[in-house]
């Protein structure tokens, strides 16, 4: 891991819980009343955000809703994600990481949480209401609404806020950052002056990227794929194919590729559901004869572009390992295509395959200007490599 510097203490964040609390994470109990979705431009004002948690809010309560009755859940808070879990069974039923939520507010004992669900595109948007403010351009995603009732709403609603500042501090100790040494005036000045270099709501809005393929196969026979995370950082969280079986249905079809995010299969959407939960799925569909797949064609290689001014500046990310396993959200890193869960493959040109951590490290740490990487899932490297042996499905 990269080193933890003995840097000021986390009092100076303020919040209703410990920091410490909330890297271990904190549970509230609420009533889960239900969700709806929204298509939303990319950045809308606070006035926008709360406009649509009411609208959420209304649909949630209509008589003609078809959300479920109100649930009793546990509210897991943390700095990495925020879960809703069954009150009786602790199974989980939600399960966002941290940086897809955009939006929480309260309103009475009610609680709102806004995450990203996944790009909206012009023929996929019959299932998805249209809130009035929402009808002028065409550079909209859709975002799910989640609706809680707690006494507790304002306590929740500050802890996740305070999460995210834990959150910030945390990485920039990790990266050997004094977070006294950069104000975040200054450093979100810097951030409104850069655009992201790999933007996945680009990519995934090319129509040419996006695409509905079918795969025959025999009845129970398996897809023949091993899936993976797409990583904390990607903009649609969901899974990568990273390996097919020789002469396998997926193989066969010529249809896909490694690298490729599936967004749904057969009509059941995987963006946002844990890796586990996207497994089963596939594995539930052996003994059909044949899947239909909406997929984003994606290269296994991420092209990463930095842009730090000096050393002042925190990458907002650690490595341990050749292996990316934190990222700030919204930081320099995050806009430049960094994805937790990466393998680091090269550097400014460079190969790091082999180079150590140590290295590795003082190498990050000392560039400045334009940073290029390429990096790639972590499992996928590992299966390309023969270092570990793929388990289909």
């Amino acid at each position: 891991m990269c080193y933890i510097c003995n840097y000021p203490s986390y009092h100076v964040v303020p919040g209703p819980c410990d920091p410490d609390d909330l890297i271990s994470g904190v549970v509230f109990a609420a009533n889960y009343m239900g969700c709806a979705q929204l298509l939303s431009e990319k950045t809308p004002s606070k006035n926008v955000r709360m406009t649509q948690a009411k609208e959420a809010i209304r649909r949630v309560k209509a008589p003609e809703s078809n959300s479920e009755p109100m649930s009793e859940i546990d509210l897991f808070i943390s700095t990495q994600r925020i879960k809703v879990l069954s009150a009786d069974t602790q199974e989980v039923m939600i399960d966002h990481p941290l940086q897809s939520i955009t939006y929480i507010t309260d309103i009475g004992n009610i609680v709102v949480l806004m995450a990203r669900r996944r790009v909206s595109r012009p023929d996929s948007q019959e299932n998805v209401e249209t809130s009035n403010h929402d009808q002028y351009n065409n550079h909209q995603y859709k975002m799910i609404c989640h609706v809680f009732d707690s006494e507790d709403a304002q306590f929740i609603a500050q802890s996740i806020g305070q999460a995210f500042s834990v959150a910030y501090q945390e990485f920039l100790r990790a990266n050997g950052i004094n977070p006294e040494d950069l104000s975040q005036k200054e450093y979100s000045k810097l951030l409104k002056t850069k655009d992201m270099y790999n933007d996945d709501l680009i990519h995934f809005s090319k129509s040419e990227n996006c695409k509905d393929v079918c795969i025959e196969k025999s009845k129970g026979e398996i897809l023949g794929v091993v899936i993976v995370e797409s990583g904390w950082g990607s903009i649609l969280p969901t899974v990568i194919i990273a390996n097919m079986m020789h002469a396998g249905p997926a193989e066969k079809s010529g249809a896909v590729n490694i690298g490729d995010q599936i967004m749904s299969i057969n009509s059941t959407s995987l963006v946002g559901l844990p890796l586990s939960t996207c497994q089963s799925i596939i594995k539930g569909l052996k003994n059909e004869c044949r899947l239909k797949m909406s997929i984003v064609s994606c290269p296994p290689v991420t092209t990463v572009l930095i842009r730090r001014p000096d050393i002042r500046y925190q990458l907002g990310f650690s490595v341990q390992n050749g292996i990316i396993c934190s990222l700030m959200r919204g930081g320099i890193a995050e806009r430049g295509g960094v994805r937790v869960g990466h393998r680091i493959i090269d550097i400014n040109g460079q190969s790091v395959v082999a180079t150590s951590q140590k290295k590795m490290v003082h190498i990050l740490s000392s560039a400045v200007g334009e940073i290029h990487m390429k990096t790639m899932p972590a499992a996928v490297y590992r299966l390309l490599t023969a270092q570990e042996q793929p388990v289909y499905i």
